[in-house]
């Protein structure tokens, strides 16, 4: 399917500028997805190897693992969304500039 040209030249919505803004967020996506997989693997592990500091109780009676699970995943899992949609657009905005200057630069 052939997508029409814009009149104005629409470089915003051009295949080049979609395919690295993609690429970008791919990498980035995937950098995110591999923090997950480190924290949740990583209380597993550490249950695992260090299974005398994982059952030190702390707050309220929890045991460090417990404590870990049940309330620190939240706050990680937030901030790793947090960061992927703060980055997410900082990326777009990146690459609408790097057009624009394009742009200016052919006139």
């Amino acid at each position: 399917m052939q997508t029409p040209d814009s009149p104005q030249g629409d470089l915003v919505h051009s295949e080049a500028f979609l395919h690295s803004l993609m690429r970008r967020q791919l990498r980035l996506s995937v950098f995110c997805a591999a923090l997950f997989l480190v924290m949740l693997i990583g209380l597993p592990l550490l249950n695992y190897h260090f299974p005398e500091w994982m059952s030190v109780r702390v707050l309220g009676g929890f045991t460090l693992s417990w404590f870990l699970l049940g309330i620190g995943v939240f706050p990680a899992v937030w901030f790793i969304a947090w960061f992927f949609i703060r980055r997410s657009m900082a990326l777009e905005r990146e690459e609408i500039a790097e057009v624009a200057r394009t742009a200016q630069r052919g006139r």
